[in-house]
C-alpha cells in the first residue's frame, strides 16, 4: 500500500511582546497530524471555566500610565485643576472600559496619588511584559488658545516645536527626585530613539494613528494631532508605546470639559476602540493565511 505524503503545518512558535509572533512550517508524517488535529478536538471540548481561566491569563496586558502624581502636580489649570487628577481618573475609566469586555488585562502604573520616575514606569510596564504602553496626560502650553487632543511616538527629533516643548516639560518631572536634573539632550534622545526596535516602532506608529482616528470622531484636535518627540516614558524597547494629551489644562474650554466625567467616559471610549483596533490588526497580522494542507 503506498505510504500518505507528509502534510504541511503552520505553527505559531512565539508570541512576542511587541505584538509579533514567530511561525514555522513544517512537514508532519500523517499519523502525527492526525494526533495533533485530534488533541485540538479534545482541548476544545474542556470545560468552559477552564477556558475562562485559560483565556484571561493570556490575553495582552494594556499598561495605562497616568502621568504626574504625588509631589509633581503636573500642569496646573486655569481654574486650578490638577493634571494628575485629571489623567489618574481618565485611566481609571478606560480600564474600567477595558476590563469590561474581557479581552485584555489592564494595569496602571499607579492607582493613587503617589510620584513615581518616568525611569520606574517604562520599568513596571516591561517587567509585567505589557503588550501595549499608553501614558495619559493633559499638558499646559503659553498660548491659552491652543486647545484639542493630540498623540505622540517616541522619536530623536521632534515632529514641530510644540511636541519638542512638551518632551521637554514632560521629561522634566524627574526633577522631583531631587538634585539637578537636565533637560534630554541631542544625544540622549537618539539613544533612546535607537533602543526601539523595527517592530516596536511600528507598532507605536499604528496605535498612534487607531487613537488620532478614533478620538478625532468625538473630540477636537490639535492640526496634524499625530506627533512624536523624544519622550523618555515612551522608551521601552520591545512594547509599542504612545503618549495621549487628552486636551490643555491651559485652555479654559479644555479645562472645563476634562473636570466633567462625562467627558472623561468620552474620551476613554475613544481610546477604547482604538485599543480595539490595534489588537485586532495585531491579531490578523499574527495568524495570517490559513494553513497549508491542513484541509482535514
Amino acid at each position: 500500500m503506498e505510504s500518505m505524503p507528509p502534510v504541511a503545518r503552520r505553527l505559531l512558535l512565539r508570541r512576542l511582546a511587541a505584538g509579533t509572533s514567530i511561525f514555522g512550517t513544517f512537514l508532519l508524517p500523517p499519523a502525527l497530524h492526525g494526533a495533533m488535529a485530534a488533541a485540538s478536538r479534545h482541548s476544545g471540548k474542556k470545560d468552559a471555566s477552564n477556558q475562562s481561566h485559560v483565556a484571561a491569563s493570556s490575553a495582552p496586558l494594556v499598561m495605562l500610565d497616568p502621568g504626574h502624581g504625588g509631589k509633581d502636580p503636573g500642569a496646573i489649570g486655569v481654574s486650578g485643576t490638577y493634571e494628575k487628577n485629571i489623567s489618574l481618573a481618565t485611566a481609571m475609566e478606560l480600564k474600567r472600559q477595558l476590563e469590561a469586555g474581557g479581552r485584555y488585562r489592564v494595569e496602571l502604573t499607579r492607582t493613587r496619588d503617589i510620584f513615581i520616575p518616568l525611569d520606574e514606569r517604562v520599568d513596571r510596564a516591561q517587567n509585567r511584559r505589557a503588550a501595549l504602553f499608553v501614558s495619559m496626560h493633559a499638558d499646559a502650553l503659553s498660548d491659552h488658545s491652543v486647545r484639542g487632543a493630540s498623540v505622540y511616538t517616541l522619536a530623536r527629533t521632534a515632529s514641530d516645536a510644540q511636541s519638542a516643548a512638551l518632551a521637554r516639560k514632560e521629561n522634566s518631572a524627574d526633577r522631583f527626585l531631587g538634585g539637578q536634573w537636565q533637560d534630554t539632550s541631542p544625544e540622549v534622545a537618539h539613544i533612546l530613539a535607537s533602543l526601539v526596535r523595527q517592530e516596536t516602532r511600528t507598532g507605536s506608529v499604528r496605535i498612534a494613528r487607531n487613537l488620532v482616528g478614533s478620538l478625532d470622531q468625538d473630540l477636537p484636535m490639535l492640526p496634524n494631532p499625530d506627533r512624536h518627540a523624544g519622550f523618555v516614558v515612551l522608551k521601552a524597547a520591545d512594547i509599542p508605546s504612545v503618549l495621549v494629551e487628552m486636551g490643555f489644562m491651559s485652555n479654559p474650554r479644555d479645562e472645563q470639559a476634562l473636570r466633567q466625567a462625562n467627558h472623561r467616559r468620552l474620551v476613554a471610549q475613544a481610546m477604547h476602540r482604538a485599543v480595539d483596533a490595534y489588537f485586532a490588526g495585531a491579531a490578523r497580522a499574527d495568524y495570517g493565511p490559513a494553513e497549508d494542507g491542513d484541509k482535514g
